[in-house]
């Protein structure tokens, strides 16, 4: 079969097929006297674990490992393996479509309704006083609940807690007041320094190591979508305070 055959019975492009081959996921058949590349259903079968894999989220190395592993056995044995890549994902769906129906079952919708019930009670705790950057922080905290893993969010819950006790709560909301006052302040105020060290203060330590210790070296996605939200100041706040955490580390 040609190349738009192959990328039609495996749901992808035929950029995406090309793709695969600069990436040395899909190996090029020879061509043909003609120039033709011809495939064959093997290389289907390859073409459609590949977009599997990716689709459950493995690493490009962790798919040329299990590629690697393939290539010693017969077709019959790469089906059932891609079988249970589909069943696998197939669970992940209906897992995601539940909670779905359990979010569509809510009579009032917020942002809140989108993770646990732990969670949204830690949060209410946590981000409450009317404080803009308190809002801002409930989102954030929102969507790194709900991106994470099923089996992390429990743990997420658990590091924030500690910030939901009643003194807590209280030192945490004057330290959102303090960060509201900074929104037009110029990076260099002295105030900026005092907050970030007051603020590093006030974080556990085990949710300190849990995020700073697991952070890749140009940091999370959620980092960078909570920086375009502010100001310089704040935006430097945090950059100090992550300094000085990351010292004590």
């Amino acid at each position: 079969m040609r190349i738009g055959e192959l990328a039609a019975l495996a749901g992808v492009s035929t950029r995406t097929v090309r793709h695969y081959h600069h990436l040395r996921l899909l190996p090029e058949p020879a061509r043909l006297a003609n120039g033709y590349r011809e495939y064959r259903l093997r290389d289907a079968v390859l073409l459609a674990r590949v977009r599997r894999l990716a689709e459950l989220g493995l690493s490009l190395d962790e798919i040329r490992d299990v590629l690697a592993d393939d290539r010693g056995k017969d077709l019959r044995e790469v089906l059932v393996e891609l079988d249970a890549d589909l069943a696998r994902q197939q669970e992940e769906i209906g897992a995601r479509r539940a909670r779905l129906a359990g979010l569509l079952a809510e009579p009032d919708l917020s942002a809140d309704a989108a993770v646990s019930a732990d969670m949204a009670a830690v949060l209410r705790d946590l981000t409450g006083g009317g404080s803009r950057f308190a809002e801002m922080d409930r989102q954030m905290l929102t969507l790194m609940g709900t991106a994470a893993e099923a089996s992390e969010r429990d743990r997420v819950v658990d590091l924030l807690r500690p910030l939901a006790e009643p003194e807590a709560v209280a030192r945490g909301h004057e330290l959102y007041e303090r960060l509201d006052e900074l929104t037009d302040a110029d990076p260099a105020d002295p105030r900026v320094a005092e907050v970030a060290a007051d603020l590093a203060a006030h974080l556990p330590e085990e949710l300190v190591k849990g995020v700073l210790g697991n952070l890749p070296e140009d940091g999370a996605p959620w980092m960078a979508a909570m920086n375009e939200e502010l100001s310089p100041a704040q935006a430097e706040v945090f950059r100090l305070m992550v300094a000085v955490l990351k010292e004590k580390m």
